[in-house]
């Protein structure tokens, strides 16, 4: 058996990729669009799967779009999507920057979580050793749920 990936339905494909690409950095590994069942299906990977996802070796992340309009609502229950970031401070201040809101700041320097555009829960974790309490994170306070 082999975990292959993670499937999120998205409300609007466009900015679902500007979060997961552009802001957070993942790279899409390829497309698949469907006139008949009136989908589109986009698969994510970590920059550092890069390769391995396209010889489809790594786990991926599944954006679904349905071209019909439908309201998704749980995002909460789904529970949430981690990776391993190099430099948790400087993926918070990018987000940050572009808007996102860090709804559980690295006070601790290893763990953070934000929502996507669809409101998943993205957990960010320091890769090795958590980095040392740093401002202004360590004095902010949570906001929303995460």
């Amino acid at each position: 058996m082999r975990y292959l990936h993670t499937m999120v339905r998205v409300a609007d494909l466009e900015s679902a990729l500007e979060f997961y690409c552009h802001q957070l950095g993942l790279i899409e590994a390829r497309r698949m669009e469907s006139e008949t069942g009136r989908f589109t299906l986009v698969y994510l990977a970590a920059p550092e799967d890069g390769a391995r996802a396209a010889a489809e070796q790594a786990p991926l992340v599944e954006l679904t779009y349905n071209w019909d309009s439908e309201v998704y609502t749980g995002g909460r229950n789904f529970g949430h999507l981690a990776f391993e970031v190099e430099n948790i401070y400087e993926i918070c201040e990018k987000l940050m920057s572009a808007g996102v809101t860090i709804n559980r700041p690295p006070r601790d320097g290893h763990m953070a979580f934000v929502r996507s555009p669809d409101g998943i829960s993205i957990e960010l974790l320091q890769k090795g050793a958590a980095l040392i309490p740093a401002k202004p994170w360590m004095s902010m306070s949570n906001t929303g749920q995460w």
